[in-house]
């Protein structure tokens, strides 16, 4: 039984995070808790800012996980509020339509 040689040892540093792709994640995750909608429009903006620095740095900037976190949390924070506001303008009107339809006479 021979023992092979083992790999030389490799000092590999991790890129630096993107302080974007960091604002981005922190702003969804207030978007959610503190700040709806305006928490949620500053992920969404630095998300892609982050996307496009870390794809232009060639592999010298890290964080591409986290801006994609950040876009996810703020986009369906938009859409669950669009979608609420939606509901909420449109649920008297219905209503107010079927209660019209009982109450007709002939």
């Amino acid at each position: 039984m021979t023992i092979s040689n083992p790999p030389p040892f490799q000092n590999r540093v991790p890129p630096p995070t993107s302080s974007l792709s960091l604002t981005s994640l922190i702003m969804g995750i207030v978007g959610w808790v503190l700040l709806p909608f305006v928490g949620s429009i500053i992920a969404v903006i630095t998300g892609h800012m982050a996307k496009k620095e870390i794809r232009e740095s060639q592999g010298l900037l890290g964080g591409d996980g986290m801006a994609t976190a950040g876009l996810v949390l703020g986009y369906s924070n938009i859409i669950i509020g669009l979608c609420t506001c939606l509901v909420l303008i449109l649920f008297p009107a219905v209503l107010a339509g079927i209660l019209a339809a009982v109450n007709i006479n002939p």
